[in-house]
């Protein structure tokens, strides 16, 4: 009879080499992490890495794959869901599509406390590898996701969707990183006894209006460039009592772009 043992060994290799990966990943990023301290971490040698991934690349794609591919089928499901019948979901609803399988997954024992501190750190690395990676595999579901804003929103123009899409997706990425599952419950709960359902609404209306709040209106910019003059002048001969409220209408005073500069 054949033996099995040796099998289970080699999987037991591969899944110690993935989570050690997974974890330096959190903590250090990509550019951080290298193959002898995830060997170091998992009780492995480097050839254990090249016989069951071939390289680093490959053992981070197949750990990103793992991790964010379900997430991913979860999250179109209930967009789809959500657009069944020609039904156009807000921003809100959107944003909870996004939110729901993330923080069910979190949740469950086979996803484990560190995946929400892993989408935090996959969504704000800046390495060319995560970031092609993540366009090359994912293009599909950032497209899909993008034009169900688009509808929720009609009002903005595209290009300015998608700089709000990115600041409010690096907001929570920023949250997420640093933060485990219990923290983050902890935060947004406040000490309170809440649902899941008012847990993901409390999170929504945090990162919501990124989406939907005034960019850069008259009244905001007459504000800011009052700071800005008082910066100035406060760090010449003392700032002068002025009032910081702008007037509704204000016309701001244009400056320079040297005036920023130290």
């Amino acid at each position: 009879m054949r033996s099995t043992t040796g099998g289970a060994q080699a999987v037991d290799t591969r899944s110690r080499l993935l989570q050690a990966a997974e974890l330096l990943f959190i903590e250090r990023g990509y550019e951080a992490l290298s193959l002898r301290q995830v060997t170091a971490r998992a009780g492995a040698n480097l050839a254990a890495v090249n016989y069951h991934f071939g390289s680093k690349d490959a053992m981070l794609k197949e750990l990103l794959s793992h991790r964010l591919d379900r997430l991913n089928e979860e999250r179109l499901r209930l967009l789809d869901a959500c657009e069944a019948g020609d039904s156009v979901p807000d921003c809100v609803a959107i944003l909870g599509v996004l939110f729901v399988p993330a923080l069910q997954l979190g949740r469950d024992p086979a996803g484990g406390p560190a995946f929400l501190r892993l989408l935090g750190r996959v969504y704000s690395d800046a390495s060319p590898f995560i970031r092609d990676h993540l366009q090359q595999h994912y293009r599909p579901i950032f497209g899909r996701f993008f034009e169900a804003f688009a509808r929720a929103l009609p009002q903005l123009p595209r290009s300015e969707l998608g700089l709000r899409l990115h600041f409010a997706l690096k907001s929570l990425s920023g949250v997420l990183a640093a933060d485990d599952m219990g923290e983050l419950v902890a935060e947004l709960s406040m000490g309170q006894d809440i649902s899941d359902a008012e847990l993901l609404a409390r999170l929504v209306a945090l990162v919501s209006p990124a989406l939907t709040a005034p960019l850069g209106t008259p009244r905001q910019i007459a504000v800011i460039d009052r700071l800005i003059q008082l910066s100035h002048r406060a760090a010449g001969a003392g700032a002068p009592a002025c009032s910081l409220q702008a007037t509704a209408g204000a016309t701001p005073t244009v400056l320079s772009g040297s005036s920023f500069m130290p």
